[in-house]
């Protein structure tokens, strides 16, 4: 492989994944940084780093360890009394986290989970769990999301062997052109999977233009099923609800659902969004429109 070819840092990058979690869940003293037991937590984000935040949230609060919502950075409300504000970014040089990181500074501890180590964000925050091991060249975000997920999971106790063996797994999965050729596609997912469901969207809608959807699993019925159909996906991560498999075969759709780790569910859909992508010619390291981070005028 060059890196001449369309996607050659995407592939790259995201075929270490397991590797990358596994660095992840052995960092012990950095998930010591992370939000004690019992904290009121506000986990905040752009784009990839928002739905990352989402699923942390998830399961930190439905394990028990503490009140935690997700905000997109732009759209926020700090001032709820939170002991902890966790700020995720790949480049920490996104124009709306710096900004929320400055506005609370001083006021609410903050914790900054970043990819960049020389990024302005290292200094503005209380404390700095630095990946730079994850950081990627690719525009499209792929093992800087997961590893922080994969740290963040870690830290609240849970055993990763599984999901690094599923993810192992699915990078050796034979094509599926079927797959990948789909007209359209809609991702679901229930409690911290929903996350993911959203993060599979934005992924392929942002490597290869297509026509994405994502819903929580049981919301998926209240109208986003009328445009299921023959050709089209409905793609589920983790368990599905019961019944919801054949409701959508009866439309024609493809029900897309693997017994696996959700968060190696998502490498797999990495790996659909690049083979897409070069298949329709597009380049996933340079995606249309987009930078690697957003950084807006003054």
């Amino acid at each position: 492989m060059t890196e001449s070819l369309p996607g050659a840092h995407m592939r790259e990058e995201l075929r270490s994944q397991p590797q990358t979690w596994a660095t992840a869940a052995d960092m012990k003293a950095e998930q010591g940084l992370l939000p004690a037991l019992g904290a009121r937590v506000a986990v905040v984000g752009c784009g990839t780093s928002w739905f990352m935040a989402q699923s942390y949230a998830a399961l930190r609060e439905t394990s028990g360890q503490g009140e935690t919502d997700a905000f997109a950075a732009s759209e926020a409300f700090i001032d709820r009394g939170y002991d902890a504000v966790v700020a995720l970014t790949r480049s920490g040089t996104t124009t709306e986290v710096l900004e929320l990181v400055d506005r609370i500074k001083g006021r609410i501890p903050t914790i900054g989970v970043i990819g960049d180590p020389t990024s302005p964000l290292v200094s503005m925050v209380d404390e700095a769990v630095l990946l730079p091991f994850a950081d990627e060249t690719s525009v499209v975000q792929t093992r800087f999301a997961t590893t922080a997920l994969a740290l963040f999971r870690a830290s609240l106790g849970e055993d990763l062997t599984a999901a690094i063996a599923d993810a192992a797994a699915v990078l050796t999965d034979t094509d599926d052109e079927a797959l990948r050729d789909a007209e359209q596609y809609t991702f679901l997912g229930r409690g911290w999977a929903t996350g993911l469901a959203h993060e599979a969207a934005l992924k392929l809608r942002e490597s290869s233009q297509s026509w994405t959807e994502s819903y929580p699993s049981m919301d998926y019925r209240h109208g986003p099923i009328a445009i299921a159909a023959p050709g089209r996906v409905t793609w589920h991560f983790g368990d599905a609800p019961e019944g919801l498999a054949a409701q959508v075969e009866a439309t024609g759709a493809r029900f897309e659902h693997r017994a696996i780790d959700p968060m190696a569910d998502l490498v797999r859909l990495h790996r659909l969004a690049l083979d897409r992508a070069v298949a329709r010619g597009l380049d996933p390291d340079q995606p249309r429109n987009l930078t690697r981070s957003v950084i807006l005028d003054a």
